[in-house]
């Protein structure tokens, strides 16, 4: 593969900046398997440090479900309207609210070890710090609701 579609993949992949993706690619001699390694380690210390700061905005998401008895409505928190407003951060937000619905966790800590229902091979605390990386802030759960019929 050449150098510029692993930076293409790589950024489909991770929603990462370019100059990330540079250099995870040049630390890992053009690897494209441990570019990506190097990338989620590297997510993984971002959301660690910004873990401490407070969340004090975010948005209210609502799943109901086609056969409309299943619904889910979810707290998700970040640190700035900016951030609340960004269409990856709704998407976020929407996406663990069906993930909710469909999993039917009874609390913050199950949900974020449970498997991601799109990708089995993350976990949904991964697939968190995937959006921290992305979006440079804090990123947390609030409260969530299941209703069913």
């Amino acid at each position: 593969m050449i150098w510029l579609n692993k930076v293409k993949h790589l950024r489909d992949l991770t929603g990462l900046s370019f100059n990330e993706i540079k250099k995870a690619l040049q630390e890992s001699d053009g690897d494209i398997n441990k570019a990506t390694v190097l990338l989620k380690e590297k997510g993984a210390m971002v959301a660690n440090k910004k873990s401490t700061r407070q969340v004090k905005e975010g948005i209210v998401e609502a799943y109901i479900h086609s056969n409309r008895k299943l619904g889910c409505i979810l707290e998700l928190l970040c640190e700035t309207d900016f951030v609340a407003r960004n269409e990856e951060f709704r998407s976020l937000a929407h996406e663990l609210a069906m993930h909710i619905a469909a999993m039917k966790p009874t609390n913050n800590e199950e949900l974020l070890l449970q498997p991601y229902i799109k990708d089995p091979s993350i976990t949904v605390k991964d697939l968190i710090t995937q959006a921290v990386a992305k979006l440079g802030e804090n990123i947390q759960i609030g409260k969530f609701e299941i209703l069913e019929v």
